[in-house]
């Protein structure tokens, strides 16, 4: 990726000057002071305070995230996603914008402020949170995730059809620690079977005990992006799995369940990938508490020399690792029923019905391939 490119990207997730010029010092080697990188946006017609985006199609892009997704979300994370949809606008624009699209929202959000915890993490993969999150399981869409302790920057979050199987939350976990060229120094979790398989690679991989147990509600870091997670995403699919069971769509046999996993989960995950793009380039505010950093994560993951510290990774010993991906599964998306998916993907092609392309599409083929599948089962 050349140059330009790279300034584009940076400028375009809302990263300040300084950061700008750090990130592709450190990260790719160019160095460039800020004000030539000022000279540079100025050429290629990027500013922060001109070229303002019209209000209208602002107005609209935000008008369709409250209708679909957004309705709890705050201002500074609907900043965040107008700057990844290439608006070029200010916070306070938006604050102003979602005070007439939603002063409901914004009232109810003003009422329900958390007091937190206390945090304290040294450094970037000093502490890596893993959990599952449960709320769409009862549909056959099991999620797990893992949060770097100190930036908050999310290492996976990845859709599948189990979160209790062990080889599939450690296939997770191996294939970011080969991303990262390294081994986190701990990592936390509850005493869940699913977390069998990576304590004991976490003991092999730094030669000593450094998997923390505990249980999910003391594990902040990760439930407060769960949180997150939820305004930002997956309530919207929990009402929309509840609307199919409400009107008798959707019984939790092992029809509807596979039926919802292949349909569905694709859209699901496309979601969440949105979701955490989000969250790893949102600026978090300043805390009282001292200890924990501000700035957007996926900065303070990268450089944690601008704050002050280092990264405290672990290298990794290969053969080991060759062990432990032995013990792995990394295909994600093997169905939980082989057997009832093949079943479905013969019904779309004798009945010449192609993949869904968008959420509506999606419905229909549920719908066609449930009554099809219950036809040729059941004889209904």
């Amino acid at each position: 990726m050349d140059t330009q490119k790279l300034i584009y990207f940076y400028f375009s997730i809302g990263l300040t000057y300084h950061e700008i010029v750090c990130c592709l010092a450190l990260q790719h080697h160019i160095f460039l002071s800020e004000r030539t990188l000022k000279r540079r946006l100025a050429a290629m017609n990027l500013y922060r305070r001109k070229n303002m985006s019209s209000i209208i199609s602002v107005s609209d892009f935000l008008s369709t995230l409250i209708e679909k997704d957004g309705m709890q979300s705050g201002y500074r994370w609907m900043f965040q996603r107008c700057l990844l949809a290439g608006f070029i606008v200010s916070r306070m624009t938006v604050a102003g914008l979602l005070s007439i699209l939603d002063p409901e929202g914004v009232e109810l959000r003003k009422r329900k402020r958390l007091r937190r915890r206390e945090y304290y993490a040294k450094g970037p993969n000093y502490l890596w949170h893993v959990d599952s999150y449960d709320k769409l399981k009862n549909y056959g869409i099991c999620i797990n995730g893992c949060i770097d302790g100190y930036s908050r920057k999310i290492i996976w979050c990845e859709v599948t059809f189990s979160s209790s199987d062990p080889r599939i939350i450690a296939g997770h976990f191996i294939t970011s620690i080969e991303k990262l060229r390294a081994c986190p120094k701990k990592v936390r979790g509850d005493r869940g079977t699913e977390n069998k398989n990576i304590a004991e690679m976490q003991s092999v991989l730094t030669d000593q005990g450094t998997f923390i147990y505990g249980p999910s509600t003391g594990n902040q870091r990760i439930e407060a992006f769960w949180r997150h997670l939820r305004m930002e995403c997956c309530q919207f699919w929990i009402e929309f799995f509840g609307h199919l069971r409400d009107i008798g769509k959707y019984t939790g046999d092992i029809i509807d369940k596979n039926l919802v996993q292949l349909v569905f989960m694709e859209f699901v995950q496309k979601d969440i990938d949105e979701a955490v793009s989000v969250w790893n380039t949102h600026r978090i505010r300043p805390t009282r508490n001292g200890n924990v950093p501000a700035g957007k994560p996926c900065i303070l993951y990268c450089l944690p020399e601008l704050e002050g510290t280092r990264d405290y990774s672990i290298p990794l010993d290969q053969h080991v690792l060759e062990v432990c991906r032995n013990e792995c599964s990394f295909n994600k998306n093997t169905p939980s029923d082989p057997d009832m998916h093949e079943f479905f993907k013969i019904l779309m092609e004798e009945n010449y019905i192609a993949s869904p392309n968008c959420l509506e599409d999606a419905c229909n083929l549920y719908v066609t391939l449930r009554n099809l599948a219950n036809r040729e089962i059941y004889h209904l």
